[in-house]
């Protein structure tokens, strides 16, 4: 079981602590509480709008902090579950009178359900080869791999219709009669239908496929990859900052298990630095894309979705980035990290 001070983190941690006490933690919230009495909190959620101002995760983690938390006094937990319904938050220190957080109240716990619902179309590109996944593509195609007990493209399917997406699309090319008899056989409550992808266009130009049927903003997906966000959230920052395209992307931290040797002009060595780290951010391939982006495919044109979006952004269209951590992020794009995903989605079981 998960103790109190295992979720404590100093003011003068980096956020890119702070990001690694998350993954350990499996938690969504950290507390700076100096000798146990409360004074901030940091979500995954502030650590978010942080970068989005400019952070860096080099920063100390009171730069992301709020340090204006909501919390209850010992005598008032009963009040846990109206107040985490009421502000929408994953958890709720309950403190004793000095102010010392006592106890933890998460939402999770309480069986509340805090997402916010969205109902717009899913659109998935389901019509690549696979060749990373070789040779388990030479029988199923990748969105019929099985993640468990269920294909990975039925998992992904399954967190959207948890938020309220009912209606999908799949974009088929390879083997793609296989995956129309899995999903029209199988017993669901949301519908399916599939845009037949005749040559390989890329994970963009199958797009074109749906001009005339997509009239509203919708979430475009890989189908190799499980996020665990709220979508509901995800679709009101697209909307609410204005964005033709919104792309989720990962938080990621790379230690280069080498010594990096930089040249200068002259051939010689201008600098070295053992075992370099890297922090960056990464395409998930998931989105969120307004309908003028499937008007303005060119038809037949093969192009992949990272271009589609470069192009708008070069034309001066406002094109965002929402940023997730790294243990939020699940890819199975090659047979090791499937091997990961599977032991993740077990361990989350």
């Amino acid at each position: 079981m998960l103790k109190v001070e295992e979720l404590f983190i100093e003011p003068t941690s980096t956020v890119l602590d702070s990001l690694r006490k998350l993954d350990e933690t499996g938690q969504r919230i950290l507390f700076i509480a100096p000798h146990g009495e409360l004074q901030a909190v940091v979500t995954d959620g502030d650590i978010r709008k942080f970068f989005l101002r400019g952070g860096t995760p080099d920063q100390t983690v009171d730069k992301a902090a709020n340090y204006h938390p909501l919390s209850l006094p010992v005598a008032e937990r009963g009040r846990a579950r109206e107040m985490l319904q009421r502000h929408c938050i994953d958890a709720l220190p309950i403190l004793d009178k000095r102010g010392h957080i006592a106890d933890i109240v998460f939402a999770h716990g309480l069986d509340v359900d805090n997402r916010k619902r969205v109902d717009i179309p899913v659109v998935m590109m389901a019509g690549g080869l696979g060749t990373r996944l070789y040779p388990y593509t030479k029988i199923l195609p990748k969105p019929l791999i099985p993640v468990g007990e269920q294909p990975i493209a039925e998992l992904i399917m399954d967190r959207f219709r948890s938020f309220g997406c009912h209606e999908f699309t799949m974009i088929v090319n390879y083997k793609r009669g296989m995956i129309k008899s899995y999903f029209n056989e199988l017993e669901k409550d949301y519908q399916v239908d599939f845009a037949d992808e005749e040559v390989f266009m890329g994970t963009g130009g199958g797009l074109c496929l749906l001009k005339g049927k997509i009239n509203s903003p919708f979430f475009f997906t890989n189908c190799d990859t499980l996020l665990d966000v709220d979508f509901g959230d995800l679709y009101a920052y697209h909307k609410s900052h204005g964005n033709l395209v919104t792309m989720v992307c990962a938080f990621k931290h790379y230690t280069v298990p080498y010594g990096v040797v930089e040249l200068g002009e002259d051939g010689g060595i201008a600098a070295m630095r053992e075992k370099p780290e890297l922090d960056f951010l990464t395409n998930t391939g998931v989105y969120v894309v307004e309908p003028r982006v499937v008007q303005e495919m060119r038809d037949g044109e093969k192009i992949g979705f990272p271009d589609v979006i470069e192009r708008y952004r070069l034309a001066g269209e406002k094109v965002g980035v929402y940023p997730i951590s790294e243990s939020s992020w699940m890819d199975m794009g090659q047979l090791e990290e499937l091997e990961k995903m599977r032991r993740k989605l077990e361990n989350q079981q």
